[in-house]
């Protein structure tokens, strides 16, 4: 199956120096979009770059790279997200072989090699609240929701599951036209649990393939601090993805 990236920069030149060269060889075709002047400097031959005239919001982003490709599947990628060699091959090839699967995501490891916790299940409320308030620094969620982020499985073979951080993940464009895209109304964070929810209703499969490696930098920004814009578009995705799906609110 043919396969596109698209990568949405918000000033990640630098990044972009390191991620194409590794990205464009395992692609037919790669779209950057770039959100605010300087986010894309030279960039290998054949890659397109489509400048907005003004800043976007992550998902809309992605929706415009989307709609600017034209292959079988789409790999939206994040500038500080670089695939091993073979990694697109081996989610393109899933999915090839998995007709109802609509969203593949790779194993993920930090810069350091360590393994990242990229697994997720679908929030419930009592969850949330932990991660978003002040009550992380008690109890620590990366250490005891071992649920949530499936901490305490490590599998070598193929895996369903609810959702999968959106800093690598390549969707079947089947499924793409038939849920309308990414929901522009995000503007940056929960525009990958709402995608993968919505694929989920629509009996969409959702694959974990470890053995497809990212190196993701994944700086949580919006883990250290409380209060600052990240925080802020944190909460009003999670209490976009409630008005949208208010049955989740029984998931305590």
């Amino acid at each position: 199956m043919s396969i596109a990236a698209v990568v949405v920069s918000h000033g990640h030149a630098a990044e972009l120096e390191r991620l194409l060269p590794v990205l464009v060889p395992q692609v037919d075709e790669t779209v950057v979009v770039a959100n605010i002047p300087g986010s894309a400097g030279a960039v290998p031959a054949g890659v397109r770059v489509l400048d907005n005239p003004r800043p976007l919001g992550f998902a809309a982003n992605a929706n415009l790279g989307i709609a600017a490709t034209r292959a079988e599947l789409v790999a939206i990628v994040n500038p500080d997200a670089v695939p091993e060699p073979g990694a697109v091959a081996a989610l393109a090839g899933f999915l090839a072989a998995n007709p109802r699967a609509g969203v593949a995501g790779p194993q993920m490891r930090f810069p350091d090699g360590s393994w990242q916790p990229s697994r997720r299940r679908f929030p419930t409320v009592s969850g949330t609240i932990v991660r978003r308030t002040p009550l992380r620094l008690l109890l620590r969620p990366m250490e005891r929701q071992t649920r949530h982020y499936h901490l305490d499985e490590r599998p070598t073979e193929p895996v369903e599951t609810d959702w999968m951080l959106g800093g690598f993940l390549v969707l079947r464009r089947t499924m793409l036209d038939e849920l309308g895209g990414f929901d522009p109304r995000f503007r940056m964070y929960g525009e990958d649990i709402d995608l993968c929810y919505r694929a989920a209703k629509a009996g969409w499969e959702r694959w974990y393939v470890p053995g497809a490696v990212v190196t993701h930098a994944y700086d949580r920004a919006s883990d250290r601090r409380f209060l600052d814009r990240r925080t802020l578009w944190h909460w009003s995705g999670i209490l976009r993805f409630v008005r949208k799906h208010p049955e989740r609110l029984r998931a305590l």
